[in-house]
């Protein structure tokens, strides 16, 4: 584990990263995944964790997002909540698990219907969409950025093929955690590679 210069907060306040596996340079992943044709969306077989503030903006919106799920928002996250200072607000739930995928996978033509639907009303996805989702393979766990396991045990369908990890999600780094925080992560790639 690499400790930073300093911390970095999400734009959301948490997590705050202080330190960086190394191994998010090295590993690889099909980055693309719209462009996948093998996976069949694995990724999506178990829900994700989202923060409580994430389900509340979720849960707010109308009948057409309810629509455009398929599925009714009773439905849509575990009733369980955990306590974990590293979410926004302090505590997260899972989204549930329907017919063996997220409740909010499109089955029909694949992808987040979270992420569709806020493509379709021009609302930016990093709003509904779940930090750990979208950040995925990439995870935080104890003030770190760090591999997520699927990478680690190579269970992930798509693992050695495309990018490095960090380069696959750098924009969206630099989305949450700011331009200073990825311009470290760039010079500590540069001086590993040197």
């Amino acid at each position: 584990m690499i400790s930073l210069s300093r911390e970095y907060p999400s734009v959301f306040g948490q997590p705050v990263i202080r330190a960086v596996d190394p191994a998010i340079f090295g590993y690889r992943y099909f980055t693309h995944c719209m462009s996948c044709g093998f996976c069949k969306d694995q990724c999506c077989s178990y829900g994700v964790d989202i923060d409580v503030e994430n389900v509340a903006r979720i849960e707010a919106l109308g009948p057409d997002f309810e629509a455009h799920v398929g599925v009714p928002r009773s439905k849509w996250f575990t009733r369980q909540r955990w306590t974990d200072p590293e979410f926004p607000g302090g505590a997260q739930a899972r989204t549930r698990v329907k017919g063996g995928a997220c409740v909010f996978l499109d089955r029909k033509q694949r992808g987040c219907k979270i992420h569709s639907y806020c493509l379709a009303n021009g609302i930016d996805y990093h709003t509904l969409k779940p930090l750990v989702s979208i950040l995925f393979p990439l995870t935080f766990e104890g003030g770190a950025l760090v591999a997520s396991g699927e990478l680690e045990d190579k269970s992930l369908v798509c693992v050695d093929q495309g990018p490095c990890v960090y380069d696959g999600l750098r924009e969206e780094l630099a989305y949450y955690f700011g331009d200073a925080f990825v311009a470290e992560l760039d010079s500590l790639r540069a001086s590993r590679a040197a």
